[in-house]
């Protein structure tokens, strides 16, 4: 039965393309396998690319919530995120749960600030990405804006989180700052980020130029997250 759990939310968010109030039937089924996660293993499930998919994919249907008026009327839209949710949702189902006691590093609320407000912010990081795609196909300024929002608030949470894991890398390692690929990646994309903030002030790259660059900043934020884990060599395993 707990090898079928992770797999509950998929068909939801499928047929969420068509009916929206199925996404978030989808996002209450899989929020219990979370919850259900974190009552057996006694901490918060965000250990694993397999718990990280999946808190990624809920967060990413949260953070859908306020925009579902919207969802409604824009077919493509509500389908790209959907579909989003779905290949995040399958790519935990598929991947081994972590399962082993916590290294002492690790047993430390300053981590789990760390890693949920990082998965937080790459959800907002992903609406804002869709937003953006929707707006280069229909050119319609509320899409831009609504992508300019969602990526500010995104922006504040990954601050956040890395000032966090800052603390964090402090009480485990005696110092704010390793010289890992993560951490570099991690930079590499609060600072992508900061310029699109910055370039979004300016007339000129209000529109069509903001929208892509915000989209593209999703892509660093999936290389961040799984490609450093994959090509490089790092004391962070997701």
């Amino acid at each position: 039965m707990s090898q079928i759990l992770p797999f509950l939310p998929i068909p939801f968010y499928f047929t969420g393309a068509f009916y929206p109030p199925l996404f978030y039937l989808g996002l209450a089924v899989q929020s219990a396998y979370l919850l259900q996660r974190g009552i057996a293993l006694e901490r918060l499930p965000l250990v694993g690319v397999h718990d990280t998919l999946a808190f990624l994919s809920a967060s990413l249907m949260l953070f859908s919530i306020p925009f579902y008026s919207l969802l409604k009327e824009k077919k493509e839209l509500r389908r790209m995120l959907a579909g989003l949710a779905l290949i995040f949702t399958l790519s935990s189902a598929l991947l081994p749960p972590y399962t082993r006691p916590l290294p002492p590093v690790l047993k430390t609320y300053w981590f789990e600030l760390h890693v949920a407000l990082s998965f937080l912010s790459y959800a907002l990081f992903g609406i804002g990405a869709m937003l953006g795609v929707s707006y280069l196909k229909e050119a319609r300024p509320a899409l831009e804006k609504s992508q300019y929002k969602t990526i500010l608030m995104g922006y504040l949470l990954f601050s956040l989180s890395m000032i966090f894991g800052g603390v964090w890398a402090y009480l485990a390692w005696g110092t704010y700052w390793l010289w890992t690929p993560k951490e570099l990646w991690t930079s590499i994309l609060w600072l992508y980020f900061t310029f699109y903030l910055h370039i979004r002030f300016s007339g000129w790259w209000r529109g069509k130029r903001a929208a892509i660059a915000g989209s593209i900043g999703f892509l660093v934020v999936l290389f961040t997250y799984l490609g450093v884990s994959l090509l490089m060599k790092s004391s962070h395993a997701f």
